[in-house]
């Protein structure tokens, strides 16, 4: 059951433009979780009540909620993108890279 459950919530990931979550965060229920974190997983040990995973992420940060400056960031910046997963009562995002954002290049800085 748990494989099919998180094979659901894998297809149900989607792209959405900040102005669709927004009134979702005006309500307290987006939750910002980090890259390094799968987003169908998350969905998953939220879906299953899996308390001691999603305390463990949200003890170290890695699930949370969004800081005011982060709303007023993403409120201003035109056509801003995330990937979304709906599990009620919450709507799990994930920024997407931007390019204000770069993927780290060590390369460009070291020594030649």
């Amino acid at each position: 059951m748990t494989q099919d459950l998180k094979a659901e919530l894998t297809e149900m990931v989607g792209p959405a433009e900040w102005r669709w979550l927004s009134p979702h965060a005006d309500r307290g229920a987006v939750v910002l979780v980090d890259a390094l974190l799968n987003l169908a997983e998350v969905g998953l040990a939220i879906a299953t009540d899996d308390v001691a995973t999603v305390n463990r992420w949200m003890a170290e940060a890695l699930i949370t909620r969004p800081t005011p400056a982060q709303l007023e960031a993403w409120g201003q910046t035109q056509g801003k993108h995330f990937q979304a997963l709906i599990v009620q009562p919450f709507v799990l995002v994930q920024e997407e890279p931007t390019p204000e954002m770069p993927l780290s290049d060590n390369a460009s800085t070291e020594p030649q």
